[in-house]
């Protein structure tokens, strides 16, 4: 005879958006039974997740600093023409870190894990085992939906931390290298200084197609390294994918693709910034306001992140008319040259632009002066685009 569950909130996914329900709620609901389900041994899998300090409200610190494993002040940029240190500071979490403090809030028997998903619905969620959850809410909070509804570009990227046989003499994150040779659209590399003798480098590419060619990126990395005079020991972590780019596309059926009454978060709603893809300022900010709620029940649920995500979709046309002149008015050897502009930009500029909070001034000011593109191509990419 199949197991049934019941529990007050079913949360579909044990990663970044998922995780983050479930401490919130953990908090601010702590006599409701929070199930979370995740096909993985480990909640998180094997990222790193990074923000800039502005990306996440003073009201919402509470809930990231358990997963803060590093903090540095400040960051740095390169580009052919420009070099430039931020005074913003920059976190990065693990995936370790996320697991441990679900695992601290929740009890072991409402921690799901190594359990694969055959349905979900607004009110059940069935297992491959045979085990039914019943709940009076269900959150699906697993990969994207059918992003053939989106006009997509891709950023794609193999990251490796590495332990080092002598000490690498970098004190910030360089959130963009350009000065590397551009390969496959606008190529960049991402390092972070674990440690005096750890440094964690990611080969990322602004592309038109999502394949990876992982032998290639290793030993891009690997020369990388050499030319910085880093003399990798082992290899202690090692993680990649491809990210949605979004340039346009029909948000309706898209949320609709995956269930259109069920609750939402992560990208499994649209929810990325949409040029950076960077995702835990959503994933905290989406996780407070469910917390906030008093009605954790199905149709709550989804009006509730349905309306948030299509709140944020129409808020962020902006990011997305620059990504179509990214990806289709710039050659994709000269992406980077949008980028190098970009960065020369007022600082607080760039950080409201990074937190998708930019200001009308901000997109005059992104928009004049001389363009890094053509500019009959940046029209015809703006015109082209999907709204």
């Amino acid at each position: 005879m199949s197991d049934i569950i019941t529990c007050d909130v079913a949360i579909v996914g044990g990663g970044l958006s998922g995780g983050l329900v479930a401490l919130a709620l953990a908090r601010s609901h702590p006599d409701a039974r929070v199930v979370l389900i995740e096909r993985g041994m480990s909640l998180g899998g094997n990222h790193i997740w990074s923000f800039f300090g502005p990306d996440v409200a003073n009201s919402d610190r509470d809930l990231v600093i358990p997963l803060i494993a590093h903090v540095w002040q400040g960051y740095d940029v390169a580009f052919p023409a420009r070099r430039r240190t931020l005074p913003v500071n920059y976190y990065s979490t693990t995936s370790e870190k996320l697991d441990a403090a679900v695992r601290a809030a929740l009890p072991a028997d409402r921690i799901l894990t190594d359990r694969k998903v055959l349905a979900v619905s607004p009110n059940a969620v069935v297992l491959a085992d045979g085990t039914r959850i019943e709940a009076g809410g269900v959150i699906d909070c697993r990969g994207a939906g059918d992003l053939s509804m989106l006009d997509v570009g891709w950023q794609k990227f193999i990251g490796r931390e590495f332990i080092l046989k002598r000490p690498h003499g970098s004190v910030r994150p360089v959130v963009m290298d350009s000065t590397v040779e551009q390969i496959d659209g606008y190529r960049f590399v991402y390092t972070l200084p674990f440690a005096e003798d750890r440094m964690f480098i990611e080969d990322t590419y602004y592309s038109d197609t999502p394949e990876i060619d992982r032998a290639a990126l290793a030993v891009r990395i690997e020369t990388y390294a050499q030319a910085k005079g880093w003399k990798p020991k082992s290899v202690v972590r090692e993680e990649g994918g491809s990210l949605p780019v979004i340039i346009g596309g029909d948000f309706e059926r898209y949320w609709a693709s995956s269930g259109k009454g069920v609750a939402k978060a992560g990208i499994r709603a649209g929810l990325c910034h949409p040029t950076t893809g960077y995702s835990l300022p959503d994933a905290v900010r989406l996780a407070s306001k469910i917390a906030a709620s008093r009605d954790l029940s199905s149709a709550t649920l989804a009006s509730l992140t349905h309306d948030y995500a299509r709140t944020a979709w129409k808020r962020r046309g902006f990011y997305r008319m620059l990504d179509a002149m990214l990806f289709r008015a710039a050659e994709p050897g000269e992406r980077y040259r949008v980028l190098e502009r970009f960065y020369g930009l007022d600082g607080k500029l760039i950080a409201r632009f990074y937190s998708a909070r930019s200001t009308l001034a901000d997109k005059a000011r992104v928009l004049t002066g001389k363009p890094p593109v053509p500019i009959g191509r940046a029209v015809r990419a703006i015109l082209g685009k999907t709204a």
